[in-house]
């Protein structure tokens, strides 16, 4: 495991939460379990990823496929349909956890910024 020096003791690098693919940073609470911690919160271990967020991700893909980028929306509307408005936060979630696997990247006005501090509309496309 990769360390860094902060302050005088030596912490674990920081993790991508699993269920919403915001970074995590280490904290003295997780010192005994860190390498098993999966989740930033308590919210996110009870969503974790449903077979819904799968959908999100593949649909992601298979839209940049065919476009250079696109909103997150874009994929909620393909599978939610009609009622895709419940979908743009997980739709987000799973643009998150994609940017963390290397797939994609998140953008705003043209520039890659940090998904887990990114306010606002942004876009998505292939990473580069």
């Amino acid at each position: 495991m990769a360390h860094r020096q902060r302050g005088t003791a030596r912490e674990p690098d920081e993790k991508t939460c699993v269920s919403c693919g915001r970074r995590m940073e280490w904290r003295a609470k997780w010192a005994a379990t860190w390498d098993e911690v999966r989740y930033c919160s308590a919210a996110c271990r009870r969503r974790g990823v449903t077979p819904a967020d799968q959908e999100l991700e593949a649909t992601i893909l298979s839209l940049l496929a065919a476009a250079p980028s696109i909103w997150p929306s874009d994929a909620a509307r393909v599978v939610g349909g009609d009622d895709w408005s419940c979908l743009e936060e997980p739709a987000r979630r799973a643009a998150r956890r994609l940017v963390a696997a290397g797939q994609v990247q998140i953008t705003q006005a043209g520039s890659v910024v940090d998904p887990s501090t990114a306010k606002g509309p942004f876009r998505i496309r292939r990473a580069r």
